[in-house]
């Protein structure tokens, strides 16, 4: 039982980050490349602004918050469900090689097969579940030993070792393609949103609409994981199959993200971690905590970012590296004490 002082501080928690999310939202719509003054952004969102300010804030800036929040939000939880199944503090699925696998996977479909631009905003968070699920099949495989079953350090050692593997890929890839087309697949692996634009929230919405209830469903399947094997299994939690599931939904989650937003690692590092030295390691209150943290680290940096530097301004993908590095270093160091 959850104690009620516990489960108000979580709601009260919630409500600062909803606030502070509102609050960078509002700032990321007025603030670019194309400035909209604060004042004009309630009658412009009420339908009473001009023809510009009416495509700078529906065409150009609500799409690129969307797809920010979105791609936060599944970024996070994907990190909060490795980091359970796991049960290691580091794994995040850019660290362990399933963000790389979903990149191959649409440098492919980008610089080699013929696109439909009808098509492309849906088939793009496809093709990278694709290749997000086999590199995580891949690394799950090399990680499971027979009698034992998975071992979660063998799964973020592998994985590690599978993500530089791909990043070689990578290289030989885009050396081999066109050099317009390799302009895409540089700013797709430094972080930048570039899936701004409705028909991709249209695409990758449903997919977050089922994948995030279902996984907040699983909360305390996830407590009882973080358990030792054998005491999961004396409760009654069929382990191996729980753990497979779990890591698709965080492998879909992940890819579904990097389908619009890039390359962005450590979002699903940091923002457990923060959850959970806020309101402790129950994933029934850590995971909603982690969704609106995964949102506003993404949205931050990308507001930051594409300030910084007109017109093209820096990748979110850079400015959450510069934080999430040293938040790496820390819990490396932290670990081996």
């Amino acid at each position: 039982m959850i104690h009620p002082r516990v489960i108000r501080k979580q709601r009260w928690l919630l409500g600062l980050l909803l606030a502070l999310l509102l609050l960078v939202s509002v700032v990321g719509a007025g603030v670019g490349y194309s400035s909209l003054s604060f004042d004009r952004l309630l009658p412009t969102l009420l339908g009473s602004g001009t023809f510009k300010e009416q495509f700078v804030l529906f065409s150009v800036r609500l799409p690129r918050i969307a797809v920010t929040l979105l791609a936060g939000m599944a970024l996070a939880l994907s990190g909060a469900v490795l980091q359970g199944i796991t049960r290691n503090e580091l794994a995040d699925p850019g660290i362990i090689g399933v963000n790389s696998g979903a990149g191959v996977a649409i440098a492919t479909f980008y610089l080699f097969l013929p696109i439909d631009s009808r098509t492309f905003a849906w088939m793009l968070p496809l093709v990278a579940f694709l290749g997000a699920i086999v590199t995580a099949l891949v690394i799950y495989a090399l990680a499971y030993r027979r009698k034992s079953g998975l071992q979660p350090t063998s799964f973020v050692l592998m994985g590690v070792g599978v993500s530089l593997a791909l990043s070689g890929a990578m290289v030989v890839i885009v050396s081999s393609a066109e050099r317009e087309k390799v302009d895409f697949v540089s700013k797709w692996l430094a972080g930048s949103v570039w899936g701004a634009d409705w028909p991709f929230i249209a695409a990758v919405a449903p997919w977050l609409a089922l994948l995030i209830p279902f996984v907040l469903s699983r909360s305390n399947r996830l407590n009882l994981l973080e358990m030792s094997d054998s005491a999961a299994i004396g409760i009654g939690v069929a382990v191996p199959k729980e753990r497979f599931v779990l890591l698709l939904s965080a492998t879909a989650l992940a890819a579904t993200a990097v389908s619009v937003a890039g390359g962005v690692a450590f979002i699903g590092l940091m923002a457990p971690h923060i959850a959970r030295s806020l309101i402790g390691p129950r994933h029934q209150l850590m995971l909603p905590l982690a969704l609106a943290i995964g949102a506003f680290l993404l949205l931050t940096a990308d507001t930051i970012g594409r300030n910084l530097v007109n017109p093209d301004g820096i990748p979110a993908g850079i400015m959450v590296s510069l934080l999430g590095a040293p938040y790496f270093l820390y819990l490396l160091l932290r670990k081996s004490r």
